[in-house]
């Protein structure tokens, strides 16, 4: 009896002196794994922060990138317009010198008094003259029946002279402005259009 009970007592003074310890390795170890899932939390919070910043810069660079494009776009069209408007401004034809009140009198002193709206001097109508009066003798209603050629000019089509006026078909001041502006636009002068009547018979 009295050796059961020492052994017992033995048994109780090795749990008093174990039981501290195995209880600190407890907590030691639960302290470990704590502190390892924190850390495991914390990189897993950092790699979705790391990954939010990597798409927000993403998305930055995509809308720069539209944004670009659209202003390349926009600079594009307004390139076209440009230059379908420059071509547009190009391909209208010149207008006619601006019309000036018609000097009264014969279709001669008519042509005299409009020479200097085109920059001719007067002596230019000592080439006129004989130019208009071989091919239409200065008569407004003069026709080439077999041309087709109208007018004191002698226009062909005769139509073109509705450029310059309605009564192209009667009125002799806007025939010779059709006819001189004619003139200057071929051959820079009466001068210059009756040397080439003279040479080729026609001008």
């Amino acid at each position: 009896m009295a050796a059961r009970a020492n052994a017992a007592r033995q048994a109780n003074d090795k749990l008093r002196l174990e039981g501290p310890g195995v209880l600190a390795s407890q907590v030691l170890l639960a302290t470990t794994q704590s502190a390892r899932r924190r850390q495991q939390s914390l990189a897993v919070a950092a790699q979705l922060a790391a990954a939010r910043q990597a798409a927000a810069r993403r998305s930055a660079e995509h809308r720069a990138a539209a944004a670009a494009a659209q202003q390349a776009a926009q600079q594009a069209q307004q390139a076209a317009q440009q230059k379908a408007q420059q071509k547009s401004q190009q391909s209208q034809p010149s207008p006619a010198p601006p019309a000036s009140p018609a000097p009264a009198g014969s279709p001669q002193q008519i042509a005299m008094g409009m020479l200097g709206s085109y920059g001719w001097s007067s002596s230019q109508f000592s080439c006129l003259d004989p130019l208009w009066n071989h091919e239409s003798g200065w008569n407004v209603t003069a026709s080439n029946s077999v041309s087709g050629a109208y007018g004191i000019p002698q226009a062909l089509p005769a139509a073109k002279m509705a450029s310059a006026g309605p009564d192209w078909q009667t009125d002799a001041a806007t025939q010779i402005r059709w006819g001189l502006g004619y003139i200057k636009g071929t051959y820079g002068s009466p001068c210059g259009a009756w040397a080439h009547e003279q040479a080729a018979g026609w001008y």
